[in-house]
């Protein structure tokens, strides 16, 4: 058995709008915002609704079936035709989750070799844990919708039963989930 927290769409949606509003009442005026694939798009394109501001989107993976995260991500899409995108401009980088924050650094670094002129980082999610890299100087604007405790969280769009998922997130707060039942009913 393992803690796991579950949101439901609503909560995901409201979080992301209050994370929005931090964003606009800062004074990081963005040109564009870059989703870090795959939990980062659904967050951006919420956060687009608010913000309207046009959408790209890259691909990292550190995970693979069977086997434990990798300490390196790796590039599965990056922004090759779209550069002109990034070079100059002010970029959001978007993800779900920063947790050992491993991916948001790796993306940030291979950012800078684009040459922004500045970037700012939203999270839907940040984890209440020590992480394995600082934001670098050139990070000026870092934005969270909401601080969590260090469980795993199932995120809705990789449900395999979107219904159960909602069940369980209505009971708000982690919740103890058996984890070949887990496995069963979630992409992780």
């Amino acid at each position: 058995m393992s803690a796991r927290l579950r949101f439901s769409y609503a909560d995901l949606h409201d979080t992301i709008a209050r994370g929005a509003q931090q964003i606009i009442a800062s004074d990081f005026h963005f040109d564009v915002i870059l989703a870090i694939g795959g939990g980062g798009f659904i967050p951006a394109r919420i956060l687009r609704t608010y913000v309207e501001k046009p959408l790209i989107a890259i691909s990292l993976a550190r995970y693979h079936p069977d086997q434990p995260p990798s300490e390196t991500p790796h590039k599965l899409q990056w922004v090759e035709g779209v550069n002109h995108m990034i070079t100059g401009k002010r970029v959001l980088l978007v993800d779900e989750v920063d947790d050992e924050r491993t991916t948001l650094a790796y993306a940030i670094e291979e950012l800078l070799q684009e040459a922004p002129s500045e970037i700012g980082v939203f999270v839907m999610h940040n984890k209440l844990k020590p992480k394995k890299a600082e934001f670098p100087d050139s990070v000026k604007h870092v934005f969270v919708g909401k601080d969590i405790e260090d469980v795993w969280v199932d995120y809705p769009w990789d449900a395999r039963d979107i219904r159960a998922h909602e069940r369980d997130a209505a009971v708000g707060g982690p919740i103890e989930v058996d984890e070949q039942e887990a496995r069963a009913q979630y992409r992780n």
